[in-house]
């Protein structure tokens, strides 16, 4: 069975009540980062090809960045070459700030 390309916030929060394990992968700036993070691992998109071996195919990956487009275009890049359980976050982290931790700052 094919693995979803997106999974919402919801679903996200869900797998991490229920502490699935996942792996989630924030792939904006480090200085973006710095103003609003979801406690995810920092990997800049432009980094991502390089550290392909930093990666599991097996494990799953959620794939985020502000609002959605550079995490889908890093998804993408990843099934491409072998990651088929890597899914994006729709609505990125404005979505999580505003449908399940208004903490989180939106910029």
């Amino acid at each position: 069975m094919a693995i979803p390309f997106e999974i919402t916030v919801e679903e996200l929060k869900k797998m991490r009540d229920e502490k699935t394990p996942h792996r989630l992968i924030d792939v904006r700036e480090p200085d973006e980062f710095r103003i609003a993070n979801m406690g995810g691992e920092l990997m800049p998109m432009n980094t991502i090809p390089a550290r392909l071996q930093d990666l599991d195919p097996e494990e799953d990956l959620i794939i985020h960045c502000k609002v959605g487009g550079r995490s889908a275009q890093v998804v993408e890049f990843l099934r491409r070459n072998g990651f088929e359980k890597a899914r994006n976050l729709q609505g990125g982290i404005l979505a999580w700030s505003d449908r399940i931790d208004p903490t989180v700052p939106k910029y």
